[in-house]
């Protein structure tokens, strides 16, 4: 036992409890989840009528007199199951919301819907992956005496990809700023495609919603160079929504042109600071909106649901933009894991969250993302289901959801999170075993598919 590591020994310690076929139980109910919450506590189930105990269920028989829950963390990087999950919802509730299903009707996949792609601006030449970077004919320099060019060919992985030429000439405070800025300028731009709209039907802008409805689901993506650009699923309904018809005038045609219009056009302004000025922020000149067609031209309905549901796991880490956790200190951006490109951004969010002009923005608080404040994943009401709704079924499906004529007695309380060593090695070991076992009835679907 000497010889065996302080992992090895708690894993043997933990296999001899009596009660270590139940806490298995609960790790493979969980999905072998690598944080989960610890609690303590008891529900009781009654008849509404009668007051007889149906159901009675306490933490004192389990082991550790604790029940382990999910923490339900999106990032890969900080819980593989519980982000597998996180996935499987945010694919079921994008595709939901193309072609129908969870209470949405099949026939929004005829409606007018776009897969729309919008980019930050320019804050300065950086490299990239590909063909040559950046070929020039004469050698430039900048003001700093660096090139201007670069003739090398990037592979993907290449660390130089998406950093500057020159840091010196690149515009971090307006990278920083954007990123503060960026949900407002979201949202001013479906506020403006709708306000197209109604000007291209000759409608009174106020009464849009009248007469059609806007839904949509974006997810925010870092790019390479650290700075976020926005896939979005867009919608175009009838005025009560999924269930509703558009106008005839609701075209494809017509709500690319709107997308398009509103994209170069919208602004959101800065607040006046004496050594920055007033700056007038808007989306990049990559802009992309293609239609999602029913007869296999357009992007496929899956590979889009699949494409959301992918980069809302990803942690800041696995982007290599930022880092999982808020940075507390100074000191912690010296030594996070990161580019000095990413480096200079986290220290520009602390120099500029100290003034009083940008405050408001938190941008110290928000630093570990790069000033971004925004959800990886929203959507409107009205385009599909949401993630409550996912679990609640999910819950009904396992048998845990509360009986309508009953009435439930909940006490309970946080005791811990995490696991031990040994019970961490333990844990992979079930997550392991639950991939592999959806993986091979998948490959089972697919072969029975076949035949």
């Amino acid at each position: 036992m000497r010889q065996l590591t302080e992992t090895d020994r708690d894993a043997i310690r933990i296999a001899q409890d009596p009660k270590f076929a139940r806490w298995v139980e609960q790790i493979t109910a969980i999905g072998g989840c690598a944080h989960p919450v610890h609690l303590s506590g008891s529900t009781t189930t009654l008849d509404g009528d009668s007051g007889e105990i149906i159901r009675h269920y306490d933490t004192r028989t389990e082991p550790g007199e604790r029940l382990l829950v999910r923490c339900r963390n999106r990032r890969a990087t900080v819980c593989a199951p519980c982000s597998r999950l996180h996935a499987g919802d945010t694919f079921s509730l994008v595709r939901a919301g193309l072609i129908g299903g969870k209470d949405v009707p099949a026939t929004v996949r005829h409606r007018p819907r776009l897969f729309v792609t919008l980019t930050a601006p320019s804050f300065g030449p950086v490299h990239g992956a590909g063909a040559r970077c950046r070929p020039r004919r004469a050698r430039t320099e900048c003001d700093h005496g660096r090139s201007l060019g670069c003739g090398a060919v990037h592979g993907t992985t290449d660390s130089q990809v998406g950093q500057p030429l020159c840091a010196d000439c690149y515009d971090y405070t307006g990278h920083v700023l954007w990123h503060a800025h960026a949900s407002k300028l979201w949202d001013r731009f479906v506020i403006d495609v709708r306000r197209r709209l109604a000007s291209s039907a000759g409608l009174v802008q106020s009464r849009f919603a009248q007469h059609a409805r806007l839904s949509f689901a974006r997810v925010a993506e870092y790019q390479k160079r650290a700075a976020v650009h926005v896939h979005a699923v867009v919608r175009l309904d009838g005025p009560n929504g999924p269930g509703d018809e558009p106008p005839a005038w609701g075209t494809a045609e017509l709500l690319i042109d709107a997308v398009r219009a509103s994209a170069r056009r919208v602004l959101v302004r800065t607040s006046y600071n004496s050594a920055v000025g007033e700056l007038a922020l808007g989306w990049g000149a990559q802009i992309d909106a293609r239609r999602l067609h029913i007869d296999g031209e357009g992007p496929d309905d899956d590979a889009v649901a699949a494409y959301v549901a992918k980069y809302v796991t990803k942690g800041a880490s696995e982007t290599g933009a930022g880092t999982d956790h808020p940075l507390t200190d100074w000191g912690e951006i010296k030594s996070a894991p990161v580019s000095e490109h990413v480096r200079t951004l986290m220290r520009t969010c602390w120099r500029l969250g100290g003034t009083p002009e940008y405050e408001p923005l938190r941008l110290r608080a928000w630093a570990h993302t790069l000033g971004y404040r925004g959800h990886v994943l929203t959507k409107s009401r009205a385009y599909s289901t949401t993630y409550a709704a996912l679990r609640a079924e999910r819950a009904h499906h396992m048998g845990h959801a509360d009986m309508p004529d009953a009435i439930t007695e909940r006490h309970w309380r946080y005791v811990g999170s995490g696991h031990t060593p040994g019970a961490a090695l333990i844990a992979a070991g079930v997550a392991d075993d639950l991939a592999e076992s959806r993986r091979l009835a998948m490959e089972a679907q697919q072969e029975g598919g076949r035949l």
